[in-house]
């Protein structure tokens, strides 16, 4: 294996069904590359991995992965994430019976039973981890590979999920793992350690382990590894390639069977919907944006800036503006945290035959109606405080699209944002960075036609300047002007030119292409970040 030069060489050893083999070795020896490569996840650039003597295809429901972080949500009760994971795992046509019966099977077989109601967050370490396994055992794999699983355990709880990991090696699951904790080395089958540039030092027995380097302890074998000592009987010259030939018996895996497209969604969508609401933090900001916006309006406006007989030119203006800023500032905050919090478990549900486009769509489905409801109490509350002139349903109307189509736009925005940062601290230095372009570029507080030509070309790509205009178009700026006692534009008007000269159509139509341009990007993104060091493609993820 290649990667910041070789990673892995001249590997070869076997693990037979129902072993439990323990892979050790040294920081940056390769351990969880090696492990990915088995698993299928990688491919080698030399040589070859065989299940049951073939080529493994593209990973699926006959092996389960478990990374080193959690990869479940923790907000729901444990029975109802394993059933929302079997949704998306487990074949098309699977009755609800079914799955039932497949979560409560895994849950009692890693004796979890009576943490079924527990949410994940409230499980112990060792609990979570053993969770992280009931999700990948719920098809039944004939492999499970793991990396790192007792990493960050107390000895006891390690050596408990070590014993359940025994017990599923015994009923037949062959069990690779990864680890750095000594005590582990003795309870597998097979010990293969690693030497520091990737070779194997030794393959066999773990109670042969010390007696083949000539040493005491498992830490002198680190010892004497590092200096480059092979155990005697281990090949360290590549060997021919060998032809990727079946051997007698073997059993080529069944064709992948996903779950579509739409029950996909669906799932997601639901599953979606229950975090949201499981989630105080997520709930506090859904409710508290809007009421911050509402009491920033009542304190920085008088009432009646849209009187016909005395219109107020700067304050409209002002509304305009800050009605597009909150919608967008609305779609921005949900948005920004929607994907980065759980790329781990979308990752592994990617592999498993999740579906980025779906996956998208459910984020789109959950809150951009949160954000109507939020973007409609916002002009209601408006109206009410008499910010908002005694207009017909087709202005409000036009006002309302407006609101939500920004909205949209920046909620697509705060997806690519959060698909493309790794954490959560990340998204939130990307908010004042996304904010701060919106209202200096809008074309507010310096109107479009007084900015200098790169400001004016910028302007083109904030989505607050088309929010803006079709607000203000919508309302009629430019008409409540004119028709003033005066009866003449004030000056304030000829600032604008004809920002509000055009139909708020046109920038729906913008706000809705930059939606879905934001969205394709983060379907884009977030199918680079799963496939990661995944070598081969697979179509229509």
């Amino acid at each position: 294996m290649r990667g910041a030069g070789h990673v892995l060489h001249d590997v070869s050893f076997d693990a037979a069904p129902g072993q439990l083999v323990v892979i050790a070795g040294s920081s940056g020896a390769g351990k969880t590359v090696l492990l990915e490569t088995l698993a299928g996840l990688r491919g080698a650039d030399e040589g070859a991995v065989l299940h049951d003597g073939v080529r493994p295809g593209a990973p699926g429901p006959e092996f389960g992965f478990v990374p080193q972080e959690d990869v479940l949500h923790r907000d729901l009760p444990l029975h109802r994430t394993l059933m929302y994971a079997a949704g998306l795992r487990m074949p098309p046509g699977t009755s609800a019976a079914s799955v039932t019966a497949a979560v409560d099977r895994v849950l009692d077989s890693l004796g979890l039973s009576h943490r079924a109601g527990t949410p994940v967050r409230a499980l112990s370490g060792g609990e979570r981890k053993r969770a992280c396994v009931a999700a990948e055992l719920l098809t039944g794999p004939r492999a499970l590979f793991l990396d790192e699983p007792t990493s960050g355990l107390d000895p006891v709880t390690g050596a408990a999920l070590l014993r359940t990991l025994r017990s599923l090696a015994e009923d037949g699951t062959t069990i690779v793992l990864t680890t750095h904790v000594l005590a582990d080395l003795f309870r597998g089958d097979r010990v293969v350690f690693l030497s520091p540039g990737g070779q194997v030092a030794y393959a066999g027995e773990p109670g042969a382990l010390c007696g083949a380097f000539g040493v005491d302890t498992v830490e002198d074998v680190y010892g004497v590894v590092s200096e480059g000592v092979v155990a005697d009987g281990v090949r360290t010259e590549p060997a021919p390639d060998e032809p990727a030939v079946p051997r007698t018996g073997a059993v080529r895996p069944l064709p992948r069977q996903r779950v579509g497209a739409v029950r996909q969604w669906s799932l997601l969508t639901r599953r979606g919907t229950a975090l949201l609401l499981h989630n105080r933090l997520s709930v506090a900001v859904l409710a508290g944006s809007p009421v911050m916006i509402v009491a920033m309006f009542a304190v920085l406006f008088r009432a009646g800036a849209f009187d016909p007989a005395d219109p107020d030119p700067g304050s409209t203006a002002m509304i305009m503006f800050w009605i597009a800023f909150g919608a967008f500032f609305f779609g921005l905050t949900y948005g920004l945290l929607q994907i980065c919090t759980e790329l781990p478990v979308l990752r592994r549900e990617w592999l498993a035959g999740l579906r980025i486009g779906p996956y998208v769509a459910s984020k789109l489905t959950i809150m951009l109606p949160v954000l109507a409801g939020a973007d409609a109490l916002l002009l209601a509350v408006l109206r009410a405080l008499d910010r908002l002139p005694a207009a017909g349903w087709d202005t409000y109307v036009s006002l309302f699209v407006s609101s939500v189509l920004a909205s949209a736009a920046a909620l697509a925005l705060g997806l690519l944002a959060s698909a493309a940062v790794t954490e959560p601290g990340q998204a939130t230095l990307m908010l004042p960075l996304l904010c701060f372009p919106q209202v200096l570029f809008s074309g507010a507080f310096v109107p479009v036609p007084r900015m200098t030509a790169a400001g004016e070309a910028i302007s083109w790509a904030m989505t607050n300047r088309w929010a803006f205009e079709a607000l203000g178009s919508g309302v009629g700026l430019a008409v409540l002007w004119r028709d003033g006692t005066s009866g003449l534009g004030p000056p304030l008007l000829t600032s604008y030119g004809d920002s509000f000269a055009g139909p708020a159509s046109r920038g729906w139509l913008i706000l809705a292409g930059f939606a879905l341009l934001f969205l394709a990007a983060t379907w884009a993104v977030l199918v680079r970040r799963c496939r990661g060091g995944v070598v081969r493609a697979r179509s229509g993820r």
